[in-house]
């Protein structure tokens, strides 16, 4: 919108529709709207009341004439205000879509229905609003203007004429009627220039073009009438006070002319003071001031931001209308929320309403099933006190008197509790120079007690909570910052809470007593008793017609007293050995290690290469997941590194620091240099082809235990072949291991396996020769001669 948004040569705000990108093609939904028009012309027909409001809306005849002639009469408004025209054809290539639109009355406002187009008819699944942002929210909180429009004795209010109307927007927005106005001719296709009612960005579009005309005529007619619009304003309804007649009549003659350099007019204006209605002509009036005229003694209570002010005597009051509802669910929900009471005027009252339609209603599933009889009395009983809502008078005026005058203002607030309910309820301290103090009734809130029910003092604590969040909101939104801000609870366990410092609670206490240290400091919380604490007409029933008569909207009498040096208490725990919520103690004690740096002397507990690596390679894994292949060559450059810090010291700093070695250096010969914070051997082969870790390998010193490991290593991986098998798949590992020979003799020396494989074979020790081979015999002494002849065996 900032980039697009800009005025035409008539200063009209022109803002294009924010559509998402990238977006689907709108299809042609004619024959939608083709049908939609017709069924609205079968529904006005059905309803005579609102066919004769629906087409009442834009004429301007005091008589009655015919449906079809009003509605015609909205159409020609329409074309003769330039907010439509016909549209111009196009080619079958681009979109065709139609706005369908109805009529939406608003029971607050008779006589009166809203035009709408339904920008949220689908056509196959898409519709204008699915394809356009919505915006950011660009308004102030209701809440917030509403506190402000309580702060000074002149107050007025206004609204902007057709806020959506006064911005152009050239495309999109087609919808069908008939040709010249006639209903006797066929439908032709119109195209709305303006921003409507129904489309999801016109809010945003509407609010922000409303800021920019402000901002555009800040420079000629004032600051103060852009904080008006951009401070006071929510959506089209304009809310402001001021200290004198005078400062809201230049005030709002400045704005009117501000706005209308942009084609936006300001009307509908209303004030309690008569003479800052006279400064203005009648028909920028409100119209139920307008009809009555100012003589008139008894001015029309008006309706700012949806609450009723009575003009006549400055107060809010309520316009309470209970019509008969079932005796159900949905029948007593409806009653209790049809009072729209953002500041909580009458919390007292509503806040009973809730408590019976939870208690009523408690085991009913459905909606509309019929709750017990044997409670319709106790339900009557509170309808008839709701009723009486309507005598309530609450002033608007914080104070008699412009908050700028007094000398020392105090934002007070209250909270308590009960097995019903929790509430907080804030006031305005106003001390002047006499030492007069007034007391003005800010805002109230409650909300029923959780279920199950907790103990009263975490209900108490709870209680605390909205105090504290009022009084951030006031103090945000207020645009008056108080000389002090102070918080009065009647519980000492939840002040003994918020002054602990030496005990730890569990959850449930401590998250909430964190949130209220979040932004209070102890010193700001006092204790008050019960019977003084308005918070309490919160968490219990009052009757509507007895609640001007409590301290509810005056609060405690000793808020009216002069102002005495400031004391601090403090306040203990109360029982904490018997205190649920508080932990009890105890002893823990604690180890201190000291981190030690790592040096290559704690590689010395290993006893295989497999085994250093992965212990490295694992506490980098626990700070680096998951588990890769880079992480073992990590751990590898950080254990050479770290021998190589600790055996070449002084060659490492002398490198960093580009000198030369010294002479006595054993790595002289190895032209060294450090790459990646490793030391590597420089040497002649900077051009040849080999991979880098072989041209310049990393020097090691045979006096290192990683070094023995890393031999071992290599020796295993070549099968324990033989000494050139061995040093070639160091190298080929990109090692230089300084007089590494004397290291490969020794652990092949010590190689188990290897002396096994390569000892020499044992020669074989001549035995003694037998005897009888050393001992003369005379013949025949060992020998025997058969002299007999052979046998002839007969088979």
């Amino acid at each position: 919108m900032e980039k697009e948004i800009q005025q035409d040569e008539k200063n009209n705000w022109v803002a294009p529709l924010p559509f998402k990108s990238p977006r689907p093609l709108l299809p042609s939904n004619r024959e939608q709207a083709l049908s939609r028009l017709s069924s609205l012309w079968r529904t006005l027909s059905r309803n005579a009341e609102m066919k004769q409001q629906f087409s009442s809306l834009v004429t301007s005849l005091s008589y009655y004439i015919s449906f079809v002639q009003r509605f015609s009469s909205f159409m020609g408004k329409l074309l003769e205000n330039k907010h439509t025209e016909i549209a111009p054809p196009i080619d079958d290539a681009q979109e065709h879509w139609y706005l369908p639109f109805f009529g939406v009355y608003h029971p607050q406002k008779p006589g009166h229905i809203r035009v709408v187009f339904d920008s949220s008819a689908q056509q196959h699944g898409l519709s204008l609003n699915s394809v356009l942002l919505i915006g950011p929210d660009l308004n102030n909180t209701l809440l917030g203007v509403l506190l402000r429009f309580r702060k000074d004795l002149i107050a007025v209010t206004a609204d902007i004429q057709q806020m959506f109307y006064g911005f152009l927007v050239s495309h999109y927005l087609r919808f069908l009627w008939h040709k010249d106005n006639d209903l006797s001719k066929e439908i032709q296709e119109y195209r709305m220039r303006v921003h409507i009612f129904g489309n999801s960005p016109s809010p945003a579009v509407a609010t922000y073009g409303l800021r920019r005309a402000a901002q555009r005529g800040e420079a000629r007619y004032g600051a103060d009438t852009k904080q008006f619009v951009l401070r006071h304003f929510y959506v089209d309804d304009g809310l402001v006070s001021m200290p004198t007649d005078s400062a809201a009549i230049d005030l709002l003659k400045r704005t009117c002319a501000s706005l209308a350099e942009s084609n936006l007019k300001l009307h509908k204006i209303a004030s309690n003071s008569v003479a800052v209605m006279r400064a203005f002509e009648p028909e920028e009036l409100a119209s139920g001031i307008r009809d009555l005229g100012l003589d008139n003694e008894t001015l029309p209570v008006q309706r700012s931001l949806g609450l009723c002010w009575d003009i006549n005597t400055d107060m809010f009051t309520f316009k309470v209308a209970v019509t008969d509802k079932p005796y159900t669910r949905r029948g007593m929900l409806s009653i209790v929320n049809s009072v729209f009471d953002p500041l909580g005027l009458a919390t007292p009252v509503t806040i009973r309403g809730r408590l019976l339609l939870r208690e009523l209603s408690s085991g009913v599933q459905d909606w509309d099933t019929p709750l017990p009889v044997e409670k319709v009395s106790t339900w009557e009983m509170w309808k008839s006190s709701f009723e009486e809502l309507s005598s309530l008078h609450v002033p608007r005026c914080y104070v008699p008197m412009s908050l700028s005058k007094p000398i020392y203002t105090e934002l007070c607030l209250f909270s308590d509790a009960s097995n019903w309910a929790i509430g907080a309820v804030a006031y305005l301290r106003a001390v002047t120079k006499e030492g007069c103090c007034e007391v003005g009734f800010v805002m109230g809130k409650a909300k029923l007690s959780p279920q199950p029910e907790p103990t009263i003092p975490r209900l108490e604590l709870c209680g605390a909570i909205p105090a504290v969040e009022l009084a951030e909101l006031i103090l945000d939104e207020l645009d008056h910052k108080p000389d002090a801000v102070k918080f009065y609870c009647d519980s000492k366990v939840v002040l003994g809470y918020i002054f602990n410092d030496s005990k730890r609670f569990f959850v449930y206490v401590h998250n909430r007593v964190h949130r209220i240290r979040q932004t209070t400091s102890r010193e700001q919380w006092h204790y008050v008793p019960s019977e003084q604490n308005p918070a309490d007409l919160a968490t219990r029933s009052v009757a509507a017609s007895q609640l001007m008569d409590t301290m509810w909207f005056k609060g405690p009498d000793f808020l009216y007293r002069p102002p005495k040096p400031e004391t601090h208490e403090h306040f203990e725990l109360l029982e904490p050995e018997t205190d649920v919520d508080v932990r009890p103690q105890v002893t823990v004690l604690a180890t201190h290690i000291e981190a030690k740096p790592l040096t290559s002397e704690r590689f010395k507990r290993f006893s295989t290469w497999n085994s250093l690596l992965r212990a490295v390679c694992f506490l980098i894994h626990q700070c680096n997941r998951p588990h890769t292949p880079e992480e073992l060559a990590a751990a590898r450059r950080l254990i050479i590194e770290t021998v190589q810090r600790d055996l070449f010291p002084g060659e490492r700093a002398a490198l960093q620091a580009k000198r030369e070695i010294p002479n006595s250096s054993p790595l002289l010969t190895l032209d060294p240099y450090i790459s990646d914070g490793l030391l590597r051997v420089g040497g002649h082969l900077r051009h040849s082809s080999l991979e880098s870790e072989v041209k310049h390998p990393i020097i090691l010193s045979k006096n290192s235990h990683v070094s023995k490991l890393l031999v071992e290593h290599h020796h295993i991986q070549v099968k324990h072949q033989g000494r050139q098998f061995r040093e070639g798949a160091i190298r080929a590992a990109g090692l230089w291991i300084v007089a590494g020979k004397r290291l490969v003799s020794s652990i092949l020396h010590h190689c188990v396996t290897c002396r096994k494989l390569r000892g020499k074979l044992g020669v074989q020790k001549m035995a003694d020769l037998p005897p009888e081979r050393l001992d003369t015999s005379p013949p025949f002494s060992y020998v025997g001669l058969d002299v007999f002849g052979p046998w002839t065996v007969v088979t």
